[in-house]
């Protein structure tokens, strides 16, 4: 069909669309209204009916002639342009869940995931075989030296073996010395009371470990010592006392009985360097009663052993 043909139809069915519209609007008015009117209102209207039916049923025939004619085939016009894309549409319902597909095919090997935390630990499992015995392993580190085992049955003697060579000449053990006798004279017979007695007889003194100015032997050596006094008791009672650095040790009394007596005493003592032992006089003059003659009143110490 022509274009032009129906934009002709599409214009008759608008007009006759109106006429119909205009005839309704005028059968509207009822016999009720129509009354009231001026009598020449009356005819007009209905003379407007019948000529509306009259050009109704013109177009009816007319539209009926343009909508029968031939249509003649046309080529197709450019594609026209794209219009603006409409509102998205509301969504629709679910649909009922399909029939399962067929399983695929076993997709690519995915990247390796991180590392996930260490789980708990399992039950011990059984012990496996006994694997093949391994190569021998370095040697490792001398271990410390076990307890003494049990004396071991006695072998049988062997044969005396060939003289061995002559050694050499040891060096010769030097001991430590320390050594002193003191006596008293006619000069220093009856000493003073509560102070060392200073002896200025030496019978023996090589290493000068009694020092005669003061009364007093120093220790030099670190050891056991071993000091003695012997006294002759003459005119007046004798108590003395072995003193270390200014503790009395060892007490000595005896009474004087109008003639000679002879008192002693002995002790063993562990000194250190520097310590000092002297002997004195206690309780006043009436107890200084150490006579000297010749040989009489000794004091003597010496070094039984060097300790560390």
């Amino acid at each position: 069909m022509d274009p032009r043909d129906v934009v002709i139809a599409a214009n008759l069915c608008h007009l006759h669309f109106v006429l119909f519209s205009c005839a309704d609007s005028l059968n509207a008015t009822s016999p009720d209204t129509r009354q009231f009117d001026h009598p020449s209102s009356v005819d007009e209207g209905t003379e407007a009916r019948g000529s509306l039916a009259c050009l109704m049923s013109c177009l009816k025939q007319k539209a009926s002639k343009v909508i029968r004619f031939k249509r003649i085939p046309r080529k197709h016009g450019p594609k026209g342009l794209a219009g603006p894309m409409g509102e998205k549409g509301l969504r629709g319902e679910t649909g009922p869940q399909g029939q399962k597909g067929i399983k695929g095919d076993v997709g690519p090997t995915g990247p390796e995931g991180p590392r996930g935390d260490i789980g708990p630990l399992g039950p011990t499992g059984l012990p496996g075989s006994m694997g093949p015995i391994g190569k021998p392993g370095p040697k490792g580190e001398a271990g410390s030296m076990g307890p003494q085992g049990e004396p071991g049955v006695r072998g049988i003697r062997g044969w005396k073996g060939d003289r061995g060579e002559k050694g050499k000449m040891g060096e010769t053990l030097v001991l430590p010395k320390s050594a002193f006798t003191v006596g008293l004279t006619v000069l220093s017979k009856f000493p003073s009371s509560d102070v060392p007695i200073k002896f200025d007889k030496i019978p023996y003194n090589k290493f000068n470990h009694y020092d005669i100015a003061t009364g007093k032997f120093t220790c030099h050596i670190a050891g056991v010592y071993y000091f003695t006094y012997h006294i002759t008791v003459f005119s007046r009672n004798v108590q003395v006392s072995l003193v270390k650095n200014g503790v009395k040790i060892l007490h000595t009394k005896d009474a004087y009985m109008s003639s000679e007596d002879q008192a002693s005493g002995g002790i063993v003592l562990q000194l250190k360097l520097g310590d000092e032992v002297w002997l004195q006089v206690t309780g006043g003059e009436r107890f200084n009663g150490l006579f000297a003659d010749e040989d009489d009143t000794t004091f003597t110490g010496f070094l039984l052993f060097s300790s560390p």
